[in-house]
């Protein structure tokens, strides 16, 4: 099982919202004289992924990519203390543990802040040690692959073998890369609206019948 983070087990910036972590990023480069590094829609972005990604296709492998990764994932960190739990996840994540199988946090987010929020659960043993997130390497991000082949690989299991739960055209994109089925997580129509026009077959809005089919020892996925 292959989880993203940011959603399908939390909400990561439910108490400092992504677009305030985006306009600090791109204040962050202007005080570096960086100001026209960024595109307009970048510099207006409301998520920080974007900006990091927009400097990494433009200065890759640099210092100030390395520096800008880190200062994400200090806001990620920061962020983890207060993050709201998705509902029926940590149930979800206990029972699929108890009935033997193996679990993977597959994200864009960095590992530190999955690790620190699974800790506050309770959920890292789960998990670990297989808890496959940022770098910087951002050319490794979702859609590519990179994480999930690194899971798998870990693990000793074939893609047809596993499921990954998304809530992102990436993760669905990764997931179709590596051969792996995909369980789309959304939670309002909108975002089921956009994961079923990607593509994506089977989505829910809520883990509670997820929950409540693994109970019944029916196959999920």
């Amino acid at each position: 099982m292959l989880w993203d983070f940011d959603g399908p087990i939390c909400r990561l910036f439910a108490g400092r919202r992504a677009s305030l972590v985006a306009a600090d990023l791109v204040e962050w480069l202007e005080r570096q004289g960086l100001h026209g590094l960024l595109t307009e829609a970048e510099r207006e972005t409301l998520d920080p992924q974007v900006v990091l990604r927009a400097v990494g296709r433009r200065r890759p492998g640099s210092d100030l990519v390395a520096g800008l990764e880190e200062r994400l994932t200090q806001e990620e960190l920061r962020a983890a203390a207060s993050a709201l739990p998705t509902a029926y996840a940590d149930p979800l994540i206990r029972t699929w543990t108890a009935v033997g199988a193996r679990l993977a946090v597959t994200t864009n987010n960095s590992p530190r802040a999955a690790r620190t929020y699974l800790d506050s659960r309770g959920l890292t043993g789960c998990f670990a040690p297989h808890l496959y997130g940022r770098t910087d390497q951002l050319h490794h991000l979702k859609p590519h692959p990179h994480c999930l082949h690194r899971a798998l690989a870990a693990m000793g299991a074939p893609p047809g073998a596993a499921l990954m739960i998304g809530d992102a055209v990436t993760d669905l994109a990764a997931a179709r890369e590596a051969g792996v089925a995909f369980l789309g997580y959304a939670r309002n129509d909108g975002k089921e609206r956009v994961l079923r026009a990607a593509g994506a077959d089977l989505v829910v809005q809520s883990l509670e019948p997820v929950l409540t089919l693994l109970r019944s020892g029916r196959p999920v996925g």
